[in-house]
């Protein structure tokens, strides 16, 4: 089922949530919306399902107009961060529920539940009851429970919150297992980055109840719209330099001079910086302050008097009080203007 939503606005009293956002679900797609706390991600989630109204704007469902339609009709399956599993029931129980609730014969529901148990793995604890079970184990009856009655669309909020790092990083390749083998449209929410950019097909990313970008997890990362989509993605945090305050950073770029003109901040991101040592081509050069080792990744920490950026991937590990000049290739640099939106640009070549 295609989720399509109209100019859609949510407001409560005079605050608006979400101002005017339009966009596509693809049928059969794994979209993940991404953002901050309080940027409307929930509340794009409860729209979908129809547990709220929109204060503006149309919502549909295919060619289906469903604004106004409440949630029992609209066909949707809800996994929610708290699993809300009934404790008195087992686990077969609480796959079978929403099927008992509709009236289905008693063995059809039976062998229902037992396929979703069987695709979400769980078929060996059919018997437990929820309490006896892991969390993880818990989130695969949530997610068999919101697939028994073959929903059209598939709303996750926040599933993986409540679990420990290694068993979220587990449960985000289920999940996209799961939805690879049912097919269904699944719109996964999530504060993590690193859950939308692994498992969606797409990622919305919103903030202050707008739609920042809405494309592929490669596109999102490599070639962000803006300033605050590159500064939300990426561990460690992309590096940005003022070029107000720093014009001669520009002046080592092959830039043309109107699209120097525009630009305010350049943002480079850890692992596209390199050494150089040419301090003519350096865009930043300091002092290696610190490195830091965990496992197999190195982050070596550079000082100047104005600033710090981190680089990784370095190849060569500086020592810490070196001094090192630093660039990047061109096809690396992303280029902001004084609206934090980023400037297209085509290199030319320096003389």
């Amino acid at each position: 089922m295609q989720v399509r939503f109209n100019d859609v606005t949510m407001a409560y009293g005079d605050k608006a949530v979400l101002q005017n956002i339009n966009f596509t679900i693809p049928e059969g797609k794994l979209v993940s919306i991404l953002g901050p706390s309080g940027c409307g991600k929930s509340t794009t989630l409860m729209l979908i399902s129809g547990l709220t109204f929109p204060s503006n704007g149309q919502i549909y469902f295919g060619d289906k107009e469903v604004t106004k339609q409440d949630a029992v009709k609209r066909k949707v399956g809800m996994v929610f961060q708290n699993y809300a599993l009934y404790p008195h029931l087992s686990v077969l129980e609480n796959i079978m529920f929403p099927l008992k609730m509709e009236k289905v014969p008693k063995k059809q529901r039976r062998e229902r539940a037992m396929e979703l148990a069987t695709l979400v793995q769980i078929e060996d604890h059919v018997d437990k009851k929820p309490k006896q079970l892991s969390g993880g184990q818990q989130q695969r009856v949530a997610i068999a429970r919101a697939l028994a009655k073959e929903p059209s669309i598939l709303l996750m909020d926040e599933p993986l919150s409540n679990l420990d790092a290694r068993l979220r990083i587990e449960m985000r390749e289920e999940i996209h297992r799961i939805q690879q083998e049912t097919g269904v449209t699944t719109v996964f929410v999530t504060h993590d980055q690193e859950e939308a950019l692994s498992i969606s097909d797409e990622v919305m990313v919103l903030n202050e109840g707008a739609i920042q970008q809405n494309s592929d997890p490669i596109t999102l990362y490599r070639k962000p719209k803006n300033r605050f989509v590159a500064q939300f993605l990426g561990t460690p945090v992309i590096n940005t330099i003022d070029t107000v305050a720093h014009p001669e950073v520009l002046d080592r770029l092959a830039l043309p001079e109107n699209t120097k003109r525009t630009v305010t901040m350049i943002g480079l991101r850890a692992e596209d910086l390199v050494t150089t040592t040419n301090q003519n081509e350096a865009l930043f050069e300091g002092t290696v302050s610190h490195v830091a080792r965990v496992g197999k990744d190195v982050t070596v920490h550079i000082k100047n008097q104005y600033q710090e950026v981190v680089a990784t991937d370095l190849g060569v590990i500086p020592q810490e009080e070196t001094d090192i000049y630093l660039t990047a290739q061109m096809k690396d640099i992303h280029l902001f203007d004084q609206n934090g939106e980023t400037v297209e640009f085509e290199a030319v070549a320096l003389a």
